[in-house]
């Protein structure tokens, strides 16, 4: 809507009530779209495997080889509750992070858990060049993913909110669409002026 003087009106904004944690496969889209979504709703954009890394001083695929998943589960969960403690902010989390009944539990308590939810395929369009998925390093990188799914899936399924990913979505397109998803819950995100 343009005003008297020509100049165009400032995009609707929006105010964050709560931590928005993205949850999803690997691939979906969690750091990336979750960086435009924090631009978007001018929010920090938080990170919980950066943070496990940065902690550690090692790769992720390096704590899974030297000390195994469930020490990278216990930190984890550790971080996770640390980030939620920091207010309102966009918190990637590792694919499987959800999985976890205490982690569940928080991000429920703390926040609004949102799944990014893509098909296997698009995932797999997006994950299989990438050497920085300790989970995907078997014979069969593929089958290991839809297995992944197959298993994750009903526990995603249990986030507050679902923002589908489409393949001609880009990261802002895909970030959009998730502030429209925020929108149902005036609990989470309202409008201001």
């Amino acid at each position: 809507m343009r005003k008297k003087s020509g100049q165009v009106r400032a995009v609707l904004k929006y105010r964050l009530k709560k931590t928005v944690v993205l949850v999803g496969m690997m691939g979906s889209g969690k750091t990336a779209v979750g960086q435009a979504l924090a631009r978007r709703l001018g929010v920090p954009f938080l990170d919980s495997d950066h943070e496990i890394v940065e902690a550690s001083n090692l790769s992720i695929a390096e704590i899974f080889e030297r000390y195994g998943e469930p020490f990278f589960r216990e930190k984890e969960t550790q971080v996770i509750t640390r980030l939620l403690e920091t207010g309102p902010a966009i918190l990637s989390t590792g694919g499987g992070a959800y999985l976890s009944e205490t982690n569940r539990a928080v991000i429920s308590r703390m926040g609004v858990a949102v799944w990014l939810r893509a098909d296997v395929d698009l995932l797999w369009a997006r994950v299989r060049h990438k050497t920085t998925r300790p989970l995907l390093r078997t014979a069969d990188p593929y089958g290991t993913l839809k297995g992944l799914c197959a298993t994750r899936e009903p526990y995603y399924a249990r986030a507050d909110l679902v923002a589908d990913a489409r393949r001609d979505y880009s990261v802002d397109e895909m970030a959009a669409h998730v502030v429209e998803v925020l929108r149902q819950r005036p609990d989470v995100l309202e409008e201001s002026e």
